[in-house]
């Protein structure tokens, strides 16, 4: 899935035979027949289109919707890390949970998975596997590579070392496995043709770059939450509402002039 900048009017590309012509022209978001795009829309997508473009910064880009096998590749692992429950019965699911304790509290044993300690974290009882409901284990890979990846950032939001806190403070840990499902939703992976997004094509074409891209879009929503939380002096029964905003300000920078890689993300600087 290439993304190809073209002056001039808006392209739609079909999977035509070698001696078809290809070039289907619009004009201001007008459209010649039920094959050509409509400019201006994600429609486009899931209407046996193989490419769409849309105008960034004076020039069309084209993000085709056909996968790389590469980029297939790493979807299928994605889609598959995310159907993946948390099983606290498997040792592996054990080992990573030990593994986010060693890395949250270096310096501290842990006394056992089902342990007070946890609370400390910002689970919400003793046992945090029954929090991971909602998003499954890839909400555990997400803060074990948060942890491991900008330990500096983790451990700054952990233990709300930034400006002026509320007294209502949001649980850190339940807050991540929140982060992990909005992100999901947000992308839509499971959508069908008819429902793809630009956001969706967008993210793949970053997959493709970087396998960690999803595990790296979770580091910068987390603290783009973090941060505006700061300035909305906000308390615990409006982190919903952090939430939405959260998202709205993830899909701007995703879809932003030049942001081609998680890196090249605004936000991504907030990072340490």
């Amino acid at each position: 899935m290439s993304v190809v900048r073209s002056e001039g009017s808006c392209v739609a590309i079909r999977n035509l035979s070698p001696s078809t012509s290809i070039n289907r022209s619009c004009a201001h978001g007008s459209a010649s027949s039920d094959d050509d795009a409509t400019c201006g829309t994600p429609t486009w997508i899931g209407k046996g289109l193989t490419c769409v473009c849309f105008k960034r910064k004076g020039a069309y880009e084209r993000i085709c919707i056909n996968l790389t096998p590469r980029q297939e590749e790493r979807f299928k692992r994605l889609k598959h890390r995310m159907k993946v429950y948390f099983d606290a019965s498997r040792p592996d699911h054990q080992d990573a949970l030990r593994a986010l304790w060693s890395a949250t509290y270096p310096d501290q044993e842990l006394n056992g998975l089902i342990s007070d300690q946890w609370k400390e974290m910002g689970w919400q009882g003793r046992d945090p596997s029954t929090d991971f409901r909602g998003a499954g284990f890839i909400s555990l890979e997400n803060l074990l590579f948060f942890a491991k990846t900008f330990s500096t950032s983790f451990q700054h939001l952990l233990k709300k070392q930034g400006g002026k806190r509320s007294a209502w403070e949001y649980p850190f840990a339940v807050a991540g496995v929140n982060i992990t499902f909005m992100i999901m939703q947000m992308l839509d992976l499971d959508a069908l043709k008819t429902r793809r997004t630009f956001v969706r094509s967008v993210f793949l074409q970053m997959l493709s770059e970087n396998e960690w891209a999803f595990d790296l879009l979770y580091c910068v929503a987390f603290v783009v939450m973090d941060k505006q939380w700061l300035e909305r002096n906000a308390t615990y029964m409006e982190f919903n509402d952090i939430l939405k905003s959260t998202r709205a300000q993830v899909e701007r920078e995703l879809l932003m002039d030049d942001v081609l890689r998680i890196e090249d993300m605004p936000s991504y600087s907030l990072l340490i």
